[in-house]
């Protein structure tokens, strides 16, 4: 683990999440927030690929490079904010999986600035995790709310893109 604040993500709710997603053989997996790369990891033993991680806090860097260096698959690293590499996306990815700290703020504008931007397609699947107390809008368009999990004082909530007939 990486000096700093970080906040693994639970092993029961990572085990349940990974069981719910199933085989990823063959799926794109990116990893926001990724702190010492164990999602990503995760990903990986279960098939991801392509898979990259975004992670801003230089104090993680170290670990996640050593962690990431393991995966049977290269886990391709970002060291910037999740923000700016929203801004600049490019490709899409069939599954995200954004982890922000507790005290971040801007959960929802982050999500929302994902389903708008060319990470998220129209078979992509968005996971965010978050704390309960934590609300977000309901419906959150243009996502449409395909499962939600809690664990303890977490939430889970996949989102998969609306097509374009059921927003209106």
């Amino acid at each position: 683990m990486p000096d700093g604040i970080i906040r693994p993500a639970m092993d029961r709710m990572r085990e349940s999440v990974f069981a719910i997603l199933g085989d990823l053989t063959g799926l794109s997996f990116l990893d926001i927030f990724s702190g010492s790369g164990i999602i990503a990891l995760e990903a990986a033993s279960r098939g991801a690929d392509p898979i990259e991680a975004v992670e801003m806090d230089s104090l993680k860097r170290q670990t996640l490079l050593r962690n990431v260096s393991i995966s049977p698959v290269r886990i391709h690293c970002h060291f910037m904010s999740a923000e700016l590499f929203v801004k600049r996306a490019k490709r899409g990815f069939d599954i995200i999986f954004c982890d922000p700290p507790f005290p971040y703020r801007f959960k929802q504008q982050l999500v929302l600035s994902i389903a708008t931007s060319p990470l998220m397609t129209e078979n992509s699947l968005l996971l965010i995790h978050r704390p309960r107390e934590d609300h977000f809008d309901d419906p959150l368009r243009p996502l449409a709310l395909e499962d939600r999990r809690e664990y303890g004082r977490s939430i889970v909530d996949f989102y998969r893109k609306m097509g374009a007939d059921e927003i209106n």
